[in-house]
């Protein structure tokens, strides 16, 4: 798949109903699709993120930093691309909204 059809696929995705556009430079929608996108969105964020490492480092961040449903999801999937993950490391809980 190429990286148009995978931006197209973002650009629709649910995760996106409170925005005008997809802008990937920016944290919060990258954060809204890692919290609230659906699996065709976060496949295509993964694909886009197997090619550009600068986006892998900003969802290792994100995942880290935010609240998120899925943390070590988002891990697995970034040591699968080959960034270093430390799975013991404390993660922000989506239950009670903080660390």
């Amino acid at each position: 798949m190429s990286a148009a059809l995978d931006l197209d696929i973002l650009r629709r995705s649910r995760a996106l109903w409170n925005r005008c556009r997809l802008d990937l430079e920016s944290d919060e929608i990258l954060a809204q699709i890692l919290d609230r996108g659906e699996m065709a969105s976060w496949r295509a964020l993964y694909r886009l993120a197997r090619e550009d490492s600068a986006l892998r480092r900003r969802i290792a961040r994100l995942v880290t930093t935010v609240p998120l449903p899925l943390p070590h999801f988002w891990l697995a999937a970034l040591a699968s691309l080959g960034e270093p993950v430390d799975f013991t490391a404390p993660l922000p809980s989506y239950e009670d909204g903080g660390i």
